[in-house]
């Protein structure tokens, strides 16, 4: 198509001009994506978060504190899983737009990898511009988790040890600790075990309690404030920047490609809405094709992150049974020389009272 002109496509030209001879190609460790895609910094006035965490540890909840409304919407299935990822938006009065995507069942062991692949891409798919926080969502309410340490294990092996320095810990459940008479401090000192000990590390001791049940609207904005300084202070730590990685560049290319094809084709004069449906039903196909083969490749990733941490978690606990069976030896060796020793000790004592006795016999003989 030239200055408007119309002729008959065929498909072979219509896929050759309208979707771009540059189909997106990604593999695992690499892009064939230009190096000078660059992404939005945070001074542009929009701040991305993301809630993850264990179902049931209140996500959707704290998501609707930090909006200011009730946003996002309890939509659980039988097996208790939030169907999918969705992010909702605010802005504050400082004229700042926040983002919050809420997830689904990343720290749910019981979901299988496919559909675990499908919400990252989704969420990544959301966040094209990158993610300014991780907000790692847990509950005083119940115990730190197995099952939570092993996601965030998961969480690092596949996006990199880069992403604890976005992360911050919400701890959620404030309310129940109000009605205790104790802190967050209090709860820390008191019960805290040492994997939520070590996450707490990796983050720097970011972390902020959140009391999603309040009427108190000074309280309210209050904790949305600290939370909202220290999303600042994980953005000033990383220059500015959002985290992004090869699969944000992909979907964000993706994404802008599918916008500048469909502006193309609507420009188009002298064609029947049928042929410009049938061209961008093309285009849309082409783009679900391409998130298609990047969800195949998170999903298969993700199997290789989780088949690395199965097999480091199976080699620690070899290590620590290992350690525990030197450590009962040795206690074992201990004991048998502990024992032997009161034995020489004992039959000692017993050959010194003897000799005693034969020598007080003596001199009475003597006497």
């Amino acid at each position: 198509v030239q200055n408007g002109s119309r002729r008959k496509l065929s498909s072979e030209t219509e896929i050759n001009c309208l979707l771009l001879a540059d189909n997106l190609t990604l593999e695992m460790g690499g892009s064939s994506i230009d190096d000078d895609w660059e992404f939005t910094a945070a001074s542009g006035g929009v701040r991305t978060v993301v809630l993850v965490g264990r179902t049931g540890n209140g996500k959707s909840a704290t998501g609707n504190s930090i909006l200011g409304r009730k946003a996002f919407k309890s939509r659980a299935s039988s097996s208790g899983i939030t169907s999918t990822c969705e992010m909702q938006s605010t802005v504050l009065k400082d004229g700042q737009i926040i983002n919050v995507i809420d997830t689904p069942g990343l720290f749910d062991l019981s979901v299988g990898a496919d559909f675990v692949g499908r919400e990252i891409v989704k969420c990544i798919d959301l966040a094209k511009d990158g993610i300014h926080a991780v907000l790692v969502v847990f509950s005083v309410r119940t115990r730190f988790s197995k099952e939570e340490e092993a996601a965030l294990h998961s969480l690092q092996n596949f996006f990199g040890s880069k992403i604890t320095d976005y992360m911050i810990v919400v701890f959620t459940g404030g309310d129940e600790l109000e009605e205790n008479d104790e802190t967050l401090e209090d709860y820390l000192g008191r019960d805290c075990p040492e994997p939520l000990q070590e996450v707490l590390g990796m983050c720097k001791n970011r972390r902020v309690l959140f009391d999603n049940k309040t009427k108190d609207e000074a309280k309210k904005v209050e904790q949305v404030q600290e939370l909202l300084s220290l999303v600042s202070m994980v953005i000033g730590e990383n220059g500015g920047q959002p985290y992004t990685d090869e699969l944000f560049i992909a979907l964000k290319k993706g994404a802008k490609k599918l916008r500048d094809q469909t502006e193309e084709v609507d420009a188009l004069k002298g064609y029947s809405k049928g042929e410009i449906l049938e061209l961008k039903e093309q285009m849309y196909r082409s783009y679900e094709e391409q998130l298609k083969r990047i969800t195949e490749m998170v999903e298969s990733k993700l199997k290789e992150a989780t088949q690395r941490l199965e097999q480091q978690l199976a080699e620690e606990q070899a290590a620590r049974l290992k350690a525990e069976e030197i450590a009962q030896a040795a206690q074992r060796k201990s004991n048998d020389e502990i024992r032997k020793l009161r034995e020489h000790l004992e039959s000692a004592q017993r050959e010194t009272e003897e000799l005693r006795r034969q020598a007080q016999s003596g001199r009475c003989a003597i006497l």
